[in-house]
């Protein structure tokens, strides 16, 4: 079960990069009920190895493209995301006091935060693309236009996924000329 759990993060992160088409530097927001992927509600069944088997299925391909990732706590911590300290820091994002524990956070949260070399939170990032996995709600880490990106499977285990990536808002109107995004 988590191979295949794996597996699909991997797919899912490998085509959202494709289409996002983010460069080394840029931004993915992930948000993930862990309790979703299991097929039961939101906040009600955290797991830790479900949520090392998506980390073991993202992270290599994030680190591989210099993307940043900002794993997005649950409500009870405001939502708020976890980050390598030096891309807070490189982004000017001020720093908060919390860390994630599966019932506070959620276990993503709390495993990423495990996992990374010098962890950090922070109350809020734009993100360049973002991944929900389970209805985690990741837009308001988003910057403002963001573009839906439909992959070749909708799912995490038993968790829907939704994906966007971000474009520049076009501004001047009829007469103004836009270059490929």
């Amino acid at each position: 079960m988590y191979e295949l759990i794996e597996e699909q993060a991997r797919q899912a992160v490998t085509e959202l990069l494709e289409q996002a088409r983010l460069q080394p530097g840029q931004m993915l927001v992930i948000g993930c009920s862990t309790s979703e992927i299991l097929g039961q509600r939101i906040g009600k069944g955290s797991s830790l190895e479900t949520a090392q088997a998506v980390c073991r299925g993202i992270t290599p391909l994030l680190k591989a493209q210099g993307i940043r990732l900002a794993a997005q706590c649950c409500e009870h911590l405001n939502r708020a995301l976890i980050l390598e300290r030096e891309n807070a820091q490189a982004l000017g994002l001020e720093i908060v006091n919390v860390v994630p524990k599966p019932d506070a956070g959620g276990a993503f949260a709390a495993t990423v935060f495990g996992n990374m070399e010098d962890p950090v939170a922070v109350e809020r990032v734009t993100a360049d693309a973002g991944l929900d996995i389970g209805g985690t709600l990741i837009g308001m880490h988003l910057r403002p236009v963001a573009v839906p990106v439909r992959l070749s499977l909708n799912k995490i285990g038993e968790a829907n996924i939704l994906c966007a990536r971000t474009r520049p808002r076009y501004i001047g109107g009829p007469r103004a000329s836009y270059g490929e995004m």
